[in-house]
């Protein structure tokens, strides 16, 4: 029988064991704590923010007409946050409550807002001061003061008021291009009247377009009626937004909250403090996006730009040869990637600057040389008149659902173009690219028209087989249309 000596082997395996133990102890090993990311803990924003952070009472004169008007904190939930009233709201008084009457003083509203200066400037919402005749301010440590207004922008929804007070706890503010989508964020304010109520959450999105001057923050951050105005602030303590408005079906917050850019709100309230209003810059045009089918038709490539639909009478765009029709494609040196940056761009410059404008028109790029005017209201566009009209003039124009006829002279004037034609009907492919009766073809397949003529012979020689652009006016306004074959 063999017999195995099994010492030899204890002792290589042995050995081989404890290489094992020595190799694996060099390795570096991260304790389980360490390889979990923990929440945030806002305690030491809390102590270091809140202080800076402000309720906002106004009130406001009860007038005889409104004497009777009913719960104005429920009112100033519905229309400050973008929901209809209900026709049933309860318009009497609470039996307890004493009516108000005519020229008393009576709460407008509850919102936040922040101090800007240890001097005594405090930001806050246009719209939460909106309409009031009193404004108090209440600091953390409960003093509370009258505050006057300094000057309040309805566009970009920011206010100034101001204070007496010295050595206050001013705000350290952020920079938004450090801000990043997925990051924490924390809200200070008072909503509901709640004063230094504390929410948090992270960044949803960056430069959300609502359609006005700013591009918004969109975080998920809890933001109620009465948090209008208080900061957003970053996890180094910073300001970065001003909380504005929430978007909501039910009126409840439903996690969509959005929040003005700091630096757009610094550069208001800087205008705000030394002159009481904001002055803007304009050019006059009238603008709408780029599909990426105009942009490919047209050679521009991809969807960029704003397109000009029309060109104010006297103003900077038509002084500098800008027409309907033209897409702006870049505003001193800066890309345009979508029609709300442009009167971004405009609106933060100076009245009476020059600036140049690159636009792309029928297939090429041109700079004009631009000189920056101020915002004004906004005039109402006047409608072409077809007083004068010829017969229609049959052609290839037809194949593709067209008739047209050369345009008045009078029309021409009042349009301020040099040529073009008369669409007097339009069926089939054409109708169903969006033309009709009364618009004016001022440009097909990129090239300008100024007759019938002209429009017949570039429609000879185009591809009919593929979608065709085409550049019309209907009055002051001017849009492109694709009409596609019908296969």
């Amino acid at each position: 029988m063999l017999e195995l000596n099994w010492k030899p082997l204890r002792s290589y395996l042995a050995a081989g064991l404890l290489a094992v133990v020595a190799a694996t102890a060099l390795l570096p090993v991260k304790p389980v704590w360490a390889q979990v990311r923990t929440l945030p803990d806002f305690t030491d924003l809390v102590e270091q923010v809140g202080p800076s952070v402000v309720n906002i009472r106004t009130l406001e004169k009860v007038k005889a007409s409104a004497a009777d008007s009913g719960d104005e904190q429920m009112q100033e939930f519905f229309r400050r946050f973008g929901i209809p009233v209900p026709p049933n709201m309860p318009r009497t008084p609470h039996p307890d409550r004493n009516q108000p009457q005519p020229g008393e003083e009576q709460p407008h509203g509850v919102a936040s807002g922040f101090i800007l200066t240890t001097d005594g400037f405090v930001m806050t919402n246009a719209h939460v001061v909106e309409g009031a005749d009193e404004v108090i301010v209440t600091l953390t440590d409960k003093r509370e003061f009258k505050a006057k207004i300094i000057g309040a922008d309805k566009r970009s929804d920011v206010a100034v008021v101001k204070i007496e007070a010295t050595g206050l706890p001013a705000v350290k503010i952020g920079e938004i291009n450090r801000l990043k989508v997925g990051e924490w964020v924390m809200a200070i304010g008072s909503p509901f009247g709640l004063e230094n109520s504390v929410t948090a959450g992270i960044v949803s999105a960056k430069q959300r377009d609502t359609g006005d001057y700013l591009p918004f923050i969109q975080t998920d951050v809890a933001i109620n009626p009465g948090n209008s105005g208080g900061p957003l602030i970053n996890m180094r303590g910073e300001v970065v937004g001003i909380n504005s408005q929430i978007y909501s079906r039910s009126g409840g917050f439903q996690g969509i909250s959005f929040s003005i850019p700091i630096d757009e709100a610094v550069r208001v309230s800087e205008q705000l403090r030394s002159s009481g209003k904001v002055t803007r810059g304009r050019i006059g045009v009238q603008i709408d996006q780029v599909t990426k089918e105009v942009a490919e038709s047209i050679g521009l490539g991809k969807a960029q730009g704003a397109l000009v639909r029309g060109v104010e009478s006297g103003a900077p765009a038509e002084k500098a040869g800008m027409e309907a029709g033209d897409i702006i494609i870049k505003f001193d040196g800066k890309p345009i990637n979508k029609s709300s940056d442009l009167p971004r761009m405009v609106g933060n410059v100076k009245p009476g600057t020059k600036a140049v404008v690159t636009v792309f028109r029928r297939g090429a790029t041109k700079d004009l040389s631009v000189i920056i005017g101020e915002v004004e209201p906004e005039k109402p566009a006047r409608r072409a008149s077809g007083s004068e009209h010829k017969p229609p003039v049959a052609g290839p124009s037809q194949a593709l659902g067209l008739v047209v006829s050369d345009l008045p002279d009078a029309q021409k004037n009042e349009l301020k173009i040099k040529g073009g034609v008369k669409v007097d009907s339009a069926e089939g492919a054409a109708a169903r690219a969006g033309l009709r009766e009364g618009d004016v073809i001022v440009a097909i397949a990129n090239t300008e028209i100024t007759s019938v003529k002209d429009f017949e012979a570039v429609l000879v020689k185009i591809n009919k087989s593929k979608a065709i652009n085409v550049l019309f006016r209907r009055g002051e306004w001017a849009q492109y249309a694709l009409i596609r074959p019908v296969r």
